[in-house]
This record gives structure tokens, sequence and C-alpha cells, in this order.
């Protein structure tokens, strides 16, 4: 397994399959000027099987993967089923929104997807559409019902808190996990590039404690569970008598950058270090260039061992050259 300057290891491989999403959610893309990659600037499905071939031969285990919505490759299936033949990838998770699943889901199953991370920020309709656009609660609650169907779990739903378009729902959220074995978890809002999404980032954060707060007043206390895995972003607890969990990732308040276990790879082939840089690592050109498993790990090895020690949010630093659609989280 793969450590970089700092002493962590590093097996952890989120692959970004495209930066198009269907939805246009308001801290993620913005209505108006947006651009994205043309398709042929993508990795091919046998570019991608070749990437996650040289990252099991240095020792990553788990891939996931992201988008934008990346339910939106035609070929996602092949991609799958390609990593799914790899010796050494233990396990396929894949995070979306979850709109698409009800006709993919048992097909992602079948092709060695093992889960499915699903964004949803509300359980009311209305303010979905207001937070996520473009979004019907319907669809996204047929997907993740399709996807516990096929199998996909444990089904893991991320909300991103947004001040004055969501705070409130978090209680209702949470309570999914009295009656279901599910992974309900609050993520931060983070600052990517200087636009739009930016600003609203920055004047809409609401801190993990509050959110905490708000469902211990109308729920009861949290019961914190342990950690099983240390480069879990996710603080985890349980409320009383609840078969699930609830879930705290708290990238700006309770930074985790000590224990970062992950190198991302974007949709265009580049190597991005870490979410909120901008630092990235060319492993495109190789893949044109003819270059060999062994030259591909090489770059790998040279990006592992470039991952700075942590963001810099504290200092007013984020990534201004990529905006989060184009990293995948």
């Amino acid at each position: 397994m793969p450590t970089d300057s700092f002493g962590r290891q590093i097996d952890y491989l989120r692959i970004s399959l495209t930066d198009h999403c269907n939805l246009r959610c308001v801290y993620c893309m913005p209505l108006q000027g947006l651009t994205f990659a043309p398709s042929d600037a993508y990795l091919t499905p046998a570019e991608l099987e070749k990437v996650v071939r040289a990252a099991a031969g240095v020792g990553f285990r788990r891939v996931r993967l992201t988008g934008g919505e990346p339910t939106l490759r035609a070929d996602l299936l092949d991609i799958v089923k390609r990593i799914r033949s790899i010796d050494g990838i233990e396990e396929i998770a894949m995070t979306t929104n979850a709109v698409l699943l009800p006709d993919l889901a048992k097909p992602l199953k079948e092709a060695g997807l093992n889960r499915v991370n699903i964004h949803v920020d509300s359980l009311d309709p209305e303010r979905v559409r207001r937070v996520m656009r473009f979004a019907s609660f319907d669809e996204i609650w047929r997907g993740i019902t399709a996807a516990e169907d096929a199998g996909l779990t444990p089904i893991k739903i991320n909300s991103v808190v947004v001040r004055d378009f969501n705070e409130q729902d978090v209680v209702d959220l949470a309570k999914l996990t009295i009656q279901r074995d599910w992974h309900v978890r609050f993520v931060e809002l983070m600052p990517f590039g200087s636009g739009e999404c930016a600003r609203i980032s920055l004047s809409k954060y609401v801190p993990n404690q509050e959110t905490r707060e708000r469902i211990e007043d109308a729920l009861g206390l949290l019961e914190a569970l342990p950690n099983e895995n240390v480069s879990d972003e996710s603080k985890n607890y349980q409320l009383p008598d609840a078969r699930g969990v609830v879930g705290f990732i708290s990238p700006v308040s309770e930074p985790y950058c000590d224990t970062c276990n992950r190198m991302r790879l974007t949709a265009d082939g580049k190597f991005h270090l870490c979410l909120l840089n901008d630092d990235e690592v060319d492993v495109k050109a190789a893949l044109h260039n003819g270059g060999d498993i062994e030259s591909l790990r090489q770059i790998l090895l040279r990006a592992v061992q470039s991952k700075p020690t942590g963001h810099k949010l504290h200092e007013g630093v984020s990534t201004q050259h990529r905006q989060m659609f184009q990293i995948g989280g």
C-alpha cells in the first residue's frame, strides 16, 4: 500500500467519470456560464481499466465512481465490469443523485458494483426543487428504493446543509435511521472556485455542530459509534433505538486531512491531489503516448508522494481551477 510523504497510507481511488450532471444544486453548479469538457476528453473504459490496474498493483483496494453524475455515462456498466475484473480491488462504490437508478440499479449490481452513496438534501419535495433544482424528490426516492432492492447496500444518504435552504430538514433526514438501517450523513459546505457557488458556500455555511444540536434537540442524544476505519471522513452516531447511523462530515470545522487515504482521478485524466487544492498530475498524456502499466504506476506513486498535508481553508485558500462537479467530491 503506498504511503505519502506524511505517512498516510493511500489506498482509495475516487474516479470522476464526467463533469456533466442532470441536476443543478445551488452550491455546486450555476445555471449559466457552465463549461464542460468535450466527450472525447474523458478517459475511455479501457483507459480507466488500465489506470485502476496500475493502482491495484501498488496497493489500492477501493474505488469510488463519481461525477458530475456518473450514471450519465452510457458506458457505465462496461466501466464497472472492467474494474470488477481487476485483482486486488475489494470494493467498488458510486456516488449518485439516484435519478437514473430505477433502470440501472440491478444491472450495476450484476456488473459488480457493491454499494451507492445517494445525494438528497431534503425530504420535502418543494425544498428539494429549490436547493437541488431540476430534481424531483419522487424520482430520487424511487432510485433509493431501487438501489436497496438491488442489494447496493448499505445505503448511504449524503445531505449538504445550506442555511436558508434546508437546515430545518436535517431532523426528518436523521429520522430515517430509526426505522431503516441506512447511513444518513450531513456534509458541510466547501467553497470551490470564485463564482456563484463559492459565494453561496461561504455565505450559507452551517457548521455540523449546529446540525447535530438541532437533531438532538428534536430526537434525543446521539451516541457515538466506534470508528471502524481511521480514514472514514464521517464521525458516526446513533439515535436511541435506531437501526441506522447518523454521520457528520465536517471538512471545514473538523478537518480530517491527517487521515486522508484518497487519490482523485478527474474525468479528463488528471490525478487531483487534494479536493481543496489545485495541484494535479497528468496521467492522460501517458495513456495517449502508449504508457504501460509500470509507467502508470510510477505516475501514481509520484502523485501520492506529492499529496499536500491538507487544505488551507483557514487561510482563505481553496481550489480555483475546478468546481465541485469537475472533481466529484
